[in-house]
């Protein structure tokens, strides 16, 4: 997709194009994923999904590139999915929540409610169609700043609000490293350098405190992974093109 980086973090200039991923982490109890970025739909046929605005904001996918498509690509199926962790509500991140209905959800404090009413400058990001199918959902809500997600220390779900009220972040401690999946705690990695928040954020100021206990689990070693970084998706992930 691309966009106007000032939408993205206060002060920031130029069109970037960025990714817009979801995390699978694979563990010994589970198969754990960090979002689930745009419903199938979007995949299939992005304007049937975001009708003009999918050209404007450019958006380059592909039916290959849908969440379940990849998951069968690794040797998995929807069916194997054991805890997702939402991020927030925003539909790249939570639009393929529903087709994991036998997993244990977890979300940040307010999150739905914030939801259900929206600001004006994030509403296009929401999408009831999205949510409302997994409403009787197996759903947990972090009230905690830390919670440890499987009870052994190797993942842990962090409150991190700002752009949203429920925003969550993830570590994942791995033998040799820690990585951090921020979500949108931050969208770019000026963001992080400068502790800018989105122009749109919920609450700006809560936004950059999240930034800085970010900033410290960084200078305590942990290695972050911003996702809609393009700088942080070619150093992790690849190049930004859709596989077909």
């Amino acid at each position: 997709m691309d966009l106007d980086a000032g939408d993205l973090v206060v002060g920031a200039e130029g069109t970037i194009t960025f990714p817009l991923p979801a995390f699978l982490i694979e563990h010994e109890r589970g198969l754990i994923l960090f979002d689930t970025s745009f419903a199938p739909l979007l995949n299939d046929d992005p304007k049937a999904y975001f009708g003009d605005l999918a050209e404007t904001l450019n958006i380059v996918t592909s039916p290959e590139q849908r969440i379940d498509r990849q998951l069968g690509k690794l040797g998995f199926r929807t069916e194997d999915v054991t805890h997702v962790v939402l991020s927030h509500t925003h539909c790249d991140h939570a639009g393929g929540l529903y087709l994991f209905p036998q997993a244990k959800f977890f979300v940040g404090p307010g999150e739905f409610d914030w939801a259900a009413n929206p600001s004006a400058m994030q509403a296009h990001l929401m999408r009831s169609a999205d949510l409302e199918p997994t409403r009787e959902f197996d759903w947990t809500t972090i009230r905690t700043t830390r919670h440890d997600l499987l009870g052994d220390g190797s993942i842990q779900i962090l409150h991190t609000p700002g752009h949203t009220p429920g925003e969550l972040s993830c570590v994942v401690n791995l033998p040799s490293q820690s990585i951090v999946l921020t979500g949108d705690t931050v969208h770019l990695r000026e963001a992080l350098d400068r502790e800018a928040p989105d122009p749109h954020d919920w609450d700006p100021e809560a936004g950059r405190e999240s930034i800085r206990s970010l900033k410290r689990l960084r200078d305590d070693g942990a290695r972050i992974w911003i996702a809609h970084d393009p700088q942080d998706w070619s150093a992790f992930g690849g190049p930004l093109v859709a596989q077909e």
